[in-house]
């Protein structure tokens, strides 16, 4: 009880007087989430199409690719963040590359998965109608696919950046840079009132992404 009693003292007493060092990490962290995000679009985009039953072909090669694919975004996915913090830091160094890296991947993997399942959501109608006029394969992911799903993928990928600005704060204590590095290392000092402050700005940055993603994903699903 006098641990925890200093513990909760500190937080509800945080020290402003790091407020200039924990903002700088806190950016980070947002930016490190951001990137990541960024990075994984394209490769998720593209190695959605080929994770989607509906439009891989009932061939060997087809099915092969199928569950090639599938079978690696899930191995991914089932990876925590937290993992491949840990290899990549000792991959590239401790810092937040490391940590991007770790989110990218585990984005990636996720979004595909995501994206994947929108595709196999989608009308069949334009794709039928788009067929019958002789379009090739690429034609009509292009004109018939593509604009059914950019707003899902579009809210889909803002909720995975939402998603990767709370997991960087975890990715931080095993190396990943940003906030979550600075709070372990507090923490470990046993400074309480520094513990507390950063506690504080990651829960306000945390429910500020959660009422903007909200309200983003709710104006992207009327579109």
């Amino acid at each position: 009880f006098k641990n925890a009693g200093g513990i909760m003292s500190g937080i509800f007493d945080p020290n402003f007087n790091i407020l200039t060092m924990s903002l700088t990490a806190l950016a980070e962290t947002i930016y490190l989430a951001l990137l990541a995000t960024v990075f994984a679009i394209p490769f998720a985009f593209v190695l959605s199409f080929f994770a989607a039953r509906n439009l891989m072909p009932k061939t060997f090669i087809g099915n092969a690719v199928y569950v090639i694919v599938r079978t690696i975004a899930t191995i991914f996915r089932s990876i925590e963040a937290l993992v491949w913090a840990i290899i990549f830091s000792v991959w590239v160094g401790i810092g937040p590359f490391a940590g991007m890296l770790a989110l990218m991947i585990h984005s990636i993997a996720a979004l595909t998965k995501l994206y994947s399942e929108q595709i196999e959501n989608i009308d069949t109608g334009p794709v039928e109608a788009i067929k019958a006029t002789g379009a090739s394969t690429l034609q009509t992911w292009i004109y018939a696919i593509i604009p059914q799903i950019i707003s899902p993928y579009l809210a889909f990928t803002i909720y995975r950046w939402d998603i990767n600005v709370r997991m960087a704060t975890i990715v931080g204590f095993v190396g990943g840079g940003g906030i979550g590095l600075l709070l372990l290392q507090q923490q470990q000092l046993l400074r309480w009132h520094n513990v507390g402050l950063l506690i504080w700005l990651i829960a306000l940055v945390v429910w500020i992404m959660d009422m903007l993603s909200a309200k983003i994903r709710a104006k992207l699903t009327e579109m």
